[in-house]
């Protein structure tokens, strides 16, 4: 009996610290939208959440707050795709490379300012991106499918790890995301054809 009056309480806090931390980062996304990420102070996010500065610290530095919110937003348009809304990708290896990040090239591209700045602060490692990691695996994953369809074979593994060290530099080294992001495919699709096209002709392929 101890034992289910407990759990119950145990549980509501859980939900409380949830729906807490899910406070803060709104008002962290709002403020770094509205004001940029540089001008927001912790002591603004705990004001416009409703809490205490000492709370917004648990949930994280901005730094850390900024990465939680750029994970929401990744997850959500890797759940798009994940559950059916986003149609599959057809056409050349190039072209559905290129159609398989578009989504998140467009999320990026929608605040470019605070995209850089979630860039910056992956490129330093001191905050760890748990959705980011996750996504790159996913990713590699579904490129080196669309190699091994074309044929690459044992080869498929390497090109879609190559492939997507490609995307990541060229999001990572874009100057402008909002300009940026038909070039960065651009260039994606260009890198895809070339290892296709190398590995379809090499009759003795050598991993990458």
């Amino acid at each position: 009996m101890f034992t289910e009056q407990v759990q119950p309480k145990s549980t509501g806090r859980a939900a409380q610290r949830e729906r807490t931390r899910a406070g803060v980062l709104e008002a962290a996304q709002r403020l770094f939208a509205e004001q940029g990420f540089r001008a927001t102070t912790i002591r603004q996010i705990a004001t416009a959440a409703g809490v205490s500065v000492g709370t917004v610290m648990a949930v994280g530095d901005k730094d850390a707050l900024l990465v939680a919110v750029f994970d929401r937003r990744i997850g959500a348009v890797h759940e798009a795709r994940a559950d059916g809304r986003e149609a599959p990708p057809s056409g050349t290896p190039a072209a559905r490379i290129g159609a398989l990040v578009q989504p998140f090239l467009d999320m990026f591209g929608a605040d470019p300012a605070l995209a850089r700045e979630y860039g910056a602060i992956l490129a330093r490692g001191t905050t760890r991106a748990e959705v980011f990691t996750d996504l790159a695996v996913a990713l590699t994953a579904e490129f080196a499918a669309v190699f091994r369809d074309a044929g690459l074979g044992a080869d498929a593994e390497s090109a879609g790890r190559a492939a997507y060290l490609a995307y990541l530099g060229l999001l990572m080294a874009s100057p402008s995301l909002r300009t940026g992001m038909g070039s960065i495919r651009d260039q994606l699709e260009d890198v895809v054809g070339l290892l296709a096209d190398r590995d379809s002709k090499d009759p003795h392929p050598k991993s990458i």
